[in-house]
């Protein structure tokens, strides 16, 4: 018997893409509660550009969009392939832009996005397409938000560095989780921080409730009709990262501090099934000053070399192809950490890349650390950074020629619209020839780990004979991804995470 501190009709557990979730059972005439275990809302998503991967979606369409749902299937299987479910592959294409639909259909307006050119992540695959399948939310207005803005995690920026707020309109994941508040405020819904999920309370096989630690003290909540489970993954928690062989550490995650993967370990102990606990949505990571390496994507320029010298990939490939490339390269023992990005002077000296996740501090602190050199010639540079010069001297020489025949021989760089997306005239192969020559020091990162509870179409989690778990769903990264080991398009994981939480809302109106 449980003594239960409160009871409402639903919990949801994290507050990122999830909160769709809360918006629908709410908006529905449930009583919602919502549980953080930081102290800020938005999770991973709020650090997110918030891309919305739902083919053939009625923003997509007002936009001119031509795409067909039988194309976007044929894409997404093909990439796919059978690494998830294809019933789930088919929930996620089908519903995604019926999640569209119902929230501009809010009735005060709080949602409105815009289509968002960004190629799809495999271009050799049937049916991919060049100006992609992706939305985002509309920019919002920071003064809409009032003392919300104080609860919405802000961008690595100001939440890791301590950086001032930037100024202007809120965009990608900002506005996204922004509006979420906004409308989540208007319904009712109880909002609630620094409250860590500990264990699920379990009657008669059937998930009723939930214990927290609410700012030290434990606490009984029920649930009347369910719990969504939209934490996020466990890329913060070392240990689960190394049972299940995840590469890289909780150090170099996008991921907050709060997703340590209770949720997954609490649904193992009560029979949940899992899967795909071994994969993550990879990217290389500039290693910053702070020790950690982080996201980073959207490179104008520069080569990959290992420690020997010699380049080994397609730098400009869409980021999770380009780290799961670079693991498989480990995984072979042809690549160690660190990984240099060599660069010209063209950019100043600083590194060629559009779009650091955690923003780049003052050169002089890269210096200090070690993790930037500068040299007066490929040699010396080679020197600093201990790989053989000859080597290093070759590589370069040999991707100028790439350079100026516009053919990239090893790699095929710039074959793919995605890889010249970032450059002014299409074309990422730019020649090394400016000095002084530089450096930078990469590792790999990660946008969160993306194994985790086995649902079906609905979100309802399944044990391992099965069968349904009552009372218990899961979306996003805490559940066993639609899209398998792979990453179709820019906007999956939130995409995912607001349409799985959104579907097991309705599960819970319609069934609970």
């Amino acid at each position: 018997m449980v003594d239960w501190n409160e009871e409402t009709d639903v919990i949801v557990i994290g507050s990122g893409g999830g909160l769709a979730g809360a918006y629908t059972a709410a908006r529905e005439g449930l009583s919602v509660k919502v549980i953080e275990a930081t102290d800020k809302f938005g999770g991973t998503t709020a650090y997110s550009g918030a891309g919305l991967y739902y083919p053939n979606n009625a923003v997509l369409k007002r936009a001119g969009d031509d795409d067909t749902p039988e194309d976007a299937r044929e894409y997404f299987r093909a990439v796919v392939g059978d690494t998830a479910p294809l019933e789930l592959q088919d929930a996620y294409l089908d519903n995604g832009p019926k999640l569209i639909d119902y929230l501009e259909a809010d009735e005060n307006g709080h949602f409105e996005f815009m289509a968002y050119p960004w190629p799809d992540y495999f271009h050799d695959a049937p049916k991919s397409r060049a100006g992609g399948r992706h939305i985002m939310p509309a920019l919002l207005d920071p003064a809409r938000l009032g003392s919300l803005r104080d609860v919405l995690r802000p961008q690595p920026g100001p939440d890791r560095l301590g950086m001032p707020l930037p100024e202007g309109e809120m965009f990608g994941g900002q506005s996204l989780i922004g509006r979420f508040l906004m409308a989540l405020t208007d319904l009712g819904v109880d909002l609630q921080l620094n409250t860590s999920f500990e264990e699920f309370v379990v009657e008669n096989g059937e998930v009723v409730g939930v214990i927290v630690d609410h700012a030290g003290t434990h606490e009984a909540i029920r649930a009347r009709r369910g719990v969504i489970v939209a934490a996020g993954g466990f890329e913060r928690n070392d240990e689960m990262r190394t049972r299940y062989g995840v590469p890289g550490v909780g150090r170099d995650t996008m991921g907050p501090e709060g997703n340590l993967g209770k949720p997954i370990q609490a649904g193992i102990g009560i029979g949940a099934d899992v899967a795909m606990m071994g994969e993550a949505w990879w990217s290389p990571g500039l290693t910053h000053p702070a020790g950690n390496s982080a996201f980073s994507l959207c490179f104008t320029s520069g080569i990959f070399v290992n420690q020997d010298g010699v380049r080994f990939t397609n730098e400009s490939a869409p980021y999770d192809r380009a780290g799961r490339d670079i693991i498989a390269q480990m995984d072979a023992g042809k690549v160690t950490l660190p990984f240099w990005m060599i660069y010209d002077n063209r950019t100043d000296g600083i590194p060629p890349i559009d779009s650091c996740t955690q923003p780049m501090v003052e050169p002089e602190q890269y210096y200090e650390a070690g993790l930037w050199k500068k040299a007066d010639t490929v040699v010396e540079l080679a020197q600093l950074i201990g790989v053989p010069a000859d080597a290093l001297v070759a590589t370069v020489e040999r991707f100028n020629k790439f350079a100026a025949g516009g053919v990239d021989e090893d790699f095929g760089r710039g074959n793919e619209p995605y890889d010249g997306y970032f450059n002014a005239d299409g074309n990422p192969l730019v020649p090394l020839e400016q000095g002084p020559f530089y450096a930078a020091q990469f590792g790999i990162s990660d946008l969160g780990t993306k194994g985790g509870l086995v649902t079906d179409t609905t979100a309802r989690v399944l044990d391992t004979s099965g069968t349904v778990i009552p009372g218990l769903y899961a979306s996003g990264n805490s559940m066993a991804p639609a899209s398998g080991n792979a990453y179709p398009g820019g906007g999956n994981p939130v995409g995912a995470s607001m349409l799985f939480s959104h579907l097991a809302a309705k599960d819970v109106v319609a069934n609970r």
